[in-house]
This record gives structure tokens, sequence and C-alpha cells, in this order.
């Protein structure tokens, strides 16, 4: 009988590898992580569903590389500057207010006046003289520009992923939270992501197929934005009354946080600019082939993504069709994730290490993306298989590419995330958060912008997305080779990090009585 008991318990801890007495920290963290990414779902399908069906998915490169990219920049000058003088509590709110705000304003006055405030007379000749100068591929600068209220939407919310996600929650759990710890807890924490996918998605479908519920005369997509950004709101305001109680109940738990420790540390290093910090984590191997992985990713999904949005502009126009088959995306995606999160991520991080759990994402990526380029660019060659298959290229090319997209984001969740996120736990203070704003933040955005910028260049020369798609396919290749040589030397640094520093292991020892899985 007690060997049974044993192995049940050891089933039970290969699923929720969570003791009773740490509920206190996972739930809230579970909690924030959810509400985090509800709202970058939310963002993330609504920003396309603006800015697709009005400029183009031509236009996103540009946008990319043009905006989102500066104000990255822009937001990190911001955030060495502040977090030099706010305690970490404040800097959270601060943080985390003005973006609630902005999505607020937006479907309550700045949509509803689009017509006034959009500058459609000079934007019209301004694309007239691209054409005549045989310029078309840069007219979606122009379309930004037409719409640019949709396009500080979109850089906004191209930034809560980056700041409220990668920055602020992954930061704080770094900081709370020992090697031994994240092994068990991180995968959790992705469920809770992912969750939120499976959430969203149905909300995300019903805010968009209102039709039939507005009178006549009034504009649904209007509704649509102003019930989005409502439960935008709503779930930030949950993300800052968990971190106050995170403040005020759990890291003044000894179990769970040591503050003496974290004021040793902050000891270590003298705070440093912005400048002083780059030329830091310029000198470090490490942080350069963590910044190459976080690029390369970005770099890669970025240049897949453009390609399947082309096609589902041209599958659907129309912003509530378009907003509503994201939801469905998103719906998918969660349930694909929290499958890979129960039995693939963290098992894979346990049994074969970081190493071999950092390669399984590009490698998906790798495979996946070859199939969807190669059915866009050799799909005329199939119209029998398709014919039969009693589909359309265009339908087919957008089911396979949202298959891509669902594989890849879910490798991403269960795997990629939790292994860079664990490679931050070694290092020192000024590299935690210095280099975490640098290459979460700036890196982040200059992979998606590379990919941005490369395709601008094209797009200047051969005019459509579907004239560059081979050209795209083969850079898609070759980043992906340079991702699986960064993450196969950052896997031996952190081997020896890790063990050199001895942070496998915890820092206090377990009661036996409090070391019983939680039920």
């Amino acid at each position: 009988m007690s060997s049974e008991i044993k192995e049940f318990g050891k089933l039970r801890s290969l699923f929720w590898p969570v003791h009773a007495f740490e509920l206190k920290k996972v739930l809230p963290m579970f909690l924030m992580f959810f509400c985090i990414s509800f709202n970058y779902t939310i963002l993330r399908d609504t920003k396309d569903s603006l800015v697709v069906p009005a400029a183009g998915a031509e236009a996103i490169p540009f946008l990319k590389l043009g905006f989102v990219v500066p104000f990255a920049i822009l937001f990190l000058v911001i955030f060495s500057k502040l977090s030099n003088k706010l305690s970490k509590e404040r800097l959270f709110y601060t943080i985390l207010t003005p973006f609630l705000l902005f999505f607020a304003i937006f479907a309550l006055a700045i949509y509803p006046q689009r017509e006034l405030l959009h500058p459609n007379a000079l934007a019209d000749r301004a694309q007239a003289f691209l054409i005549e100068n045989n310029w078309e591929g840069l007219v979606g600068l122009v379309s930004l520009f037409r719409n640019w209220t949709f396009s500080l939407f979109y850089v906004l919310s191209e930034l809560w992923g980056s700041v409220m996600l990668s920055l602020m929650f992954w930061g704080f759990a770094n900081d709370i939270t020992r090697v031994g710890e994240a092994k068990r807890f991180y995968a959790l924490f992705g469920i809770g992501a992912n969750l939120a996918l499976i959430c969203s998605g149905p909300l995300i479908v019903f805010s968009s197929k209102i039709e039939h519920l507005v009178p006549k005369g009034v504009d649904p997509w209007g509704i649509s934005l102003y019930l989005l950004m409502g439960m935008v709101v709503i779930s930030g305001l949950i993300i800052g009354a968990t971190y106050w109680w995170m403040n005020r109940y759990v890291l003044t738990d000894a179990r769970f946080f040591d503050p003496n420790e974290e004021k040793a540390k902050k000891k270590e290093k003298p705070k440093m600019g912005v400048l002083e910090s780059f030329a830091y984590l310029a000198k470090s191997p490490y942080i350069l082939c963590l910044a190459l992985l976080v690029i390369s990713y970005g770099v890669a999904i970025n240049i897949v993504e453009v390609t399947w949005k082309s096609q589902l502009k041209l599958q659907y126009p129309n912003s509530n069709d378009y907003s509503a088959f994201m939801g469905y995306f998103s719906l998918t995606t969660g349930i694909v994730t929290v499958f890979m999160m129960l039995f693939v991520g963290g098992n894979v991080m346990r049994r074969f290490g970081w190493g071999t759990a950092a390669l399984v994402t590009p490698i998906v990526l790798l495979v996946t993306g070859a199939i969807f380029f190669s059915l866009v660019m050799f799909r005329d060659n199939l119209g029998g298989v398709i014919a039969a298959l009693g589909t359309t290229p265009l339908m087919l090319g957008v089911v396979v590419g949202m298959i891509q997209n669902i594989m890849s984001k879910s490798c991403k969740y269960s795997l990629f995330d939790p292994t860079k996120e664990m490679a931050y736990i070694p290092l020192d203070s000024e590299q935690k958060s210095k280099g975490k704003a640098a290459i979460d933040v700036v890196g982040a955005r200059l992979g998606k912008s590379g990919g941005s910028a490369v395709q601008v260049g094209l797009l200047a020369i051969y005019g459509t997305i579907g004239a560059i798609t081979p050209i795209l396919g083969v850079i898609l290749a070759v980043i992906i080779v340079v991702w699986v040589i960064a993450a196969r030397s950052l896997n031996k640094q952190f081997l020896t990090l890790t063990t050199s520093k001895q942070e496998e292991k915890e820092a206090a020892p377990i009661d036996t009585a409090e070391a019983t899985p939680a039920s």
C-alpha cells in the first residue's frame, strides 16, 4: 500500500510539482500571469484587426521598424531612469497605469473620432505621389500615417507584451524565485498564461460577432472595441491588486523571499546609465547568446506572421470577421499550449535538461515554416489536390499558416519562454535588471524589426508580399541556424554558471510536514 502511495505521489508531483505551503506564492503569480496574458491576447488580436484591414499586412514591417523600435528604445531610457529612482513596487504601478489609461481612452474617445483625427486628404496626395514615381512598395508607410491612431494602438499593444509580460512580470518572478523553484513553477505559470488564451478567445469571438445586436447606423467594431478594452482595463486592475497583495503578504514571508539577500545583491554592483549598461552587457558572452535567442525568435516569427497575415487579410477583409477568426485562433492556441505545458514542457525540462528544451522551438518553427512557405509558393501547382480537399488555395494557406503559428507559439510559451527566463536566474542583480530590460524590450523589438527591415527592403524592390516569399523562406532557414548555435553555446554557459554558484540548492531545508503535495 505504501508503495502505491509513493507511486501516486510521484505521478501527482509530475503534473503538479507544488508543495502545499507554496500555494501562497504560486497562486498569486499564476493569477498575475493569467491576467497579463489575457490582456496580451486581446491586444494582440485587436491591433491586427485594426491595422491589417485598414492598412494591409504590407504595412506591418514599416510599423514595427519605424515606430515600435523607437518607442521601445524610448521606453528603455525612461525605465532605466525610473528604476534608479523608484522602488520596485512604485515602478510597477508607474509602468502599468499609462497602458490602462490609453486603452480606455482609445475605446471611449479616440476611435469614435478617428475620421476627424486621420489626415485622409494629405495621405491621398502622398499615396498618389508614390504611385506616380513607381514606389508602390512604400505605400504601406502612407497607410500607417493615414491611420496614425491605429498605429499608436498597435505600438502600445506590442509594448504591453514586452514590458508587462517579459520585463515586469518575469523580472518580478526572477527576483523572488530560486532556481529549484523555477524548475517546478515556471511551467505552471505558463499554464496560467495559456488558460488566458482559452478564456480570451471566446470573449474576442463574442465581442466581434455582435452585428445582429447593434442598431442600424452604429459601428459594430466600435462597440466591439468598447467591450474588449473594458476587459483589458478590468484585468489590469486585478494585476495591480495582486501585485500589491504579493508585496504585503508573500514577500514578507521568509520561506519565499529573503530581503537581506536582495539588499546584499543591490550592493554588489553600482547603478549605471543606459549606455554604461549596454557596454557592460556587451562584454558578457552569456548575455549576447541570450540576446541572440530573443532576436532570432523575433526575426523568425515576424517573417512567417507577416506572410500569413497577408493571406488572412485577403480572406477576411472586414475588421469584425478578422477579429472573430483571431479569437478562434487564440482559443486553439491556448488549448494546444496547455497540453504542451502539462505533458511536454515541464517533462522535457526535467528529463532532458535546459539545452534540449531550448532547441525544440527553433526546430519546430523551421519544419512548420518550411511547409507553410512551400504551400504559398507552389499552391498553383496543387490545384487538383486543393480542389479535392473541398477548399480554395487562399483558405488552405490561411489554415496551414494558422497551424504553423499555433505550433510555433505553443512551443514558445511552453519551452522557449521558461528556458529563457530560467537563464536569467544565475546572473547578478545588475545583469538581471538592466540585461533583461535591454534584451526583452529592445532586443525583442530589434528581432521583430530586423525581420521588418528585411521585408521593407524587399517590398521596396519587389512590391508585394507574394513576390518576396521565396527569399523570406531562405532567410528564415539562416536565422534558425544562428538560433540553434546560440542555444547550444548558452546551454554550456548556463550549466557552468549554475554549478559554480550552487543555485540548484534550496535556500532553506523544507520541513517534512510542509512538503506534502497540495491536493
